[in-house]
């Protein structure tokens, strides 16, 4: 039974962690200024599903097998890398004027089904998940309970939800800019290419975090 000591605690943490905007952030705006809104909306489901893969991943064990092995936590983090390159990539190819979509809250070329897949990919290479579980949410166990496996896999449920919220408000705060900007097919193009270029802002990002754990 967890104690509401341990959900305040690992809520106030998990606020400052993911109030600070990192890669999931970046992501979510870059996916609703080239692609819109709902499709932000998509991307944000599944880079919380992702996010919580990793979660449930590292509460069955793999936690202590990324730290012993470099090797795997620097295959995760280049795969996570190399996707948001190709994913910036192609929203910059593929920017255009949408902004019938963009004012209907459509996700314009891709649908929602590949929003979630792409969402559930970044959530899975994020450097900031893996810290998140790894180092966070363990410090609020309580081991004398026993069944921490358990204990992790309902607390990981603070921060997904938190991210949810704070990922949902910055999707619709830039599917808003957007939906104003796609009035003009040349201001829509821009953004979109904007929204890409940030996307592979996020890539270097992670690269410029260093392979510390």
């Amino acid at each position: 039974m967890l104690t509401l000591q341990q959900v305040v605690g690992i809520t106030l943490a998990s606020v400052v962690l993911i109030a600070v905007p990192g890669p999931s952030v970046m992501f979510v705006v870059g996916r609703a200024l080239s692609h819109g809104r709902g499709n932000a909306l998509a991307s944000v489901a599944g880079n919380a599903i992702g996010c919580y893969l990793v979660g449930a991943a590292i509460a069955v064990g793999l936690g202590p097998l990324l730290q012993r092995s470099e090797t795997l936590f620097r295959v995760v983090k280049w795969v996570g890398i190399l996707y948001l390159f190709w994913l910036g990539i192609q929203a910059i190819r593929h920017a255009g004027p949408l902004a019938e979509d963009a004012e209907n809250g459509r996700t314009g070329h891709q649908p929602a089904r590949a929003a979630i897949r792409t969402g559930v990919i970044v959530g899975l290479t994020n450097p900031k998940t893996f810290v998140l579980y790894t180092a966070i949410v363990p410090q609020f166990l309580n081991r004398a309970v026993g069944n921490t496996t358990v204990q992790m896999l309902v607390l990981g449920v603070v921060p997904l939800v938190i991210g949810l919220i704070t990922d949902t408000g910055w999707a619709l705060a830039a599917g808003r800019a957007r939906t104003w900007l796609a009035k003009s097919p040349r201001r829509v193009t821009t953004i979109g290419r904007i929204g890409g270029a940030s996307i592979i802002g996020v890539g270097l990002s992670v690269v410029a975090t260093g392979d510390h754990r």
